[in-house]
């Protein structure tokens, strides 16, 4: 949705003398405000205050790079071992796009600046990048574009509002072409699928939707998500951390909505507390500092479709006691609004922890949990349903030979190998199966995954013989028994600085020197 081509405020002559340009001054902005100055581009950015922006787009296309290595370091730190993109991702997607962009704005070329933004917001739906962590590595953005920008002077209040209205700008363009392309690529999926769903009957299913398991546990969870679709009530998904609450979700919500409707993630662990509020449920102009411009929020962004929140129990009770109210009335009152907006959209939350446990703690309102646990599907770990792990570890093959493009095309897995994963207990269930073959697949040289391509945890769980035959260079690592493995290794040392630290995480996590949301995911595994 391109807007209009920008154009030099009417009256201007090119000469910096012009009295009629713009100045890049408090003052002169507030009479761009007053004034109009020029085309105004999305309700939001006018003309001239595009031209004022000039000196920070300059700061931020010198310093790109050293930009780009702050915003990453940041999408580090925030996203943990949870972020989708892997840091030669980020570099390609992001470094290329805001280069275009920053170019596109110099230039004043507001045309050219939408289809470049259109093209990332498509890029990132095709990588499956979470709408929520697009959301949120926006606001990480302009954190990072804010450290080069000019100290002496330093630019005034209205310069900052500027840049936010160009935020939302992108924002808009983004979210747009993230959802098109969405809908566009659900439609042809859930027509894939369906075709393959009338070739089987279901006793013979080993895929549903995008999950994948032909033993009785994975029936069952696809018999329930089927009887879940045929009606809109709300769901609670409940499993392990890695066991595919999100992909249930989606089926759920491809079996019972057309492939045009919208399918809205939001991971509640991922957004400050604070934040998550006016993330669901959006908020008015000048509701609070930085509210620049109305926002819709997911709730309305899912509007026909389902709105996913997954580990619900991180959200405060505060914001649980609204998001009931929101359940109960179909209607959401933005941040700062004094009216209630009618809603048509599914829930579907998750949690990682026991409901009632959380109930228990506090970290879940009990009153939610009721309206919830009227439709409960447990996902199983994957140590319930281990003879699924052959055909796991085909389609991971077949993903990342696709994905990752290797030298070597990789063909299959040795036999030790998969005996080993056979016998591994998978604490962090198929997201860790999914992260040991991708690792197989990066440092592997051969056309089959070999038992010494996998994890010290995996090969370390095999009995010391098979391990020497498969990797005799390794004997002198396996051979010594008191060592243990990686993991109890790992686990020992978080255990103790918890101990050390009289189980605060914050301080465990400093000592550590790990995130935070690392160390949650740590302790989630190992079950501390």
């Amino acid at each position: 949705m391109p807007g209009p081509r920008t154009s030099k405020p009417s009256g201007d002559s090119g000469s910096h003398e012009s009295g009629n340009r713009p100045q890049r001054t408090s003052s002169g902005l507030n009479a761009v405000y007053q004034l109009g100055g020029g085309p105004r581009h999305y309700h939001l950015l006018w003309d001239g205050e595009l031209e004022a922006l000039r000196p920070v787009l300059s700061q931020v296309y010198e310093h790109l790079g050293e930009i780009v290595e702050h915003w990453h370091r940041l999408y580090v730190l925030h996203f943990g071992d949870t972020r989708s993109l892997s840091e030669a991702e980020f570099r390609d997607l992001f470094h290329n796009a805001i280069s275009r962009n920053t170019k596109d704005l110099l230039e004043r070329d507001m045309d050219r600046y939408a289809v470049d933004t259109i093209r990332t917001g498509e890029l990132l739906r095709e990588r499956n990048v979470p709408f929520a962590e697009v959301v949120a590595s926006l606001h990480l953005y302009e954190e990072s574009a804010h450290t080069v920008f000019p100290k002496d002077p330093a630019p005034s209040i209205e310069i900052y509002t500027a840049f936010d209205k160009l935020s939302h700008i992108r924002l808009i363009l983004l979210a747009d072409a993230y959802f098109r392309s969405a809908s566009a690529s659900a439609g042809a999926r859930i027509q894939s699928l369906e075709r393959q769903a009338t070739l089987l009957s279901r006793e013979w299913r080993s895929s549903f939707h995008g999950l994948m398991g032909s033993g009785p546990a994975m029936r069952r969870l696809y018999e329930r998500i089927e009887a879940a679709s045929e009606s809109r009530g709300t769901i609670l998904i409940v499993g392990e951390s890695g066991t595919g609450k999100e992909l249930v979700a989606r089926a759920i919500h491809e079996c019972g909505m057309g492939p045009t409707a919208p399918f809205v993630a939001l991971n509640c662990a991922a957004i400050p507390k604070d934040l998550i509020e006016s993330e669901m449920f959006g908020y008015k102009k000048g509701a609070f500092s930085g509210a620049n411009a109305d926002y819709l929020g997911l709730f309305r962004a899912a509007e026909g479709g389902t709105l996913f929140l997954d580990e619900v129990t991180e959200m405060s009770p505060e914001t649980q006691s609204k998001l009931l109210r929101a359940i109960q009335e179909r209607s959401v009152r933005p941040v700062g609004s004094t009216h209630e907006i009618a809603v048509n959209v599914r829930l579907i939350a998750s949690t990682n922890r026991d409901p009632e446990e959380a109930v228990r703690n506090g970290d879940l309102r009990q009153d939610l949990y009721y309206r919830l646990q009227a439709g409960v599907l447990q996902t199983p770990p994957l140590r319930e349903h281990a003879d699924d792990i052959p055909l796991l570890v085909e389609h991971f093959i077949e993903i990342f030979n696709e994905k990752l493009q290797p030298r070597i095309a990789v063909q299959g897995i040795e036999e030790d190998a998969i005996a080993a994963m056979m016998e591994y207990p998978w604490p962090g269930n198929v997201r860790e199966l999914s992260n040991s073959m991708e690792g197989a697949f990066t440092f592997g040289r051969s056309p089959m995954i070999r038992l010494q391509d996998l994890p010290a945890a995996i090969i370390g769980s095999r009995p010391l013989k098979a391990a020497q035959i498969a990797e005799p260079d390794a004997q002198e690592t396996v051979a010594a028994p008191s060592i243990g493995s990686f993991a109890e290794a790992e686990r020992e040392i978080i255990a103790r600085a918890l101990k050390a630290t009289d189980g605060n995480k914050v301080a465990a996590a400093a000592l550590l020197r790990i995130s935070r949301k690392k160390l949650y995911a740590k302790i989630q595994i190992y079950g501390l």
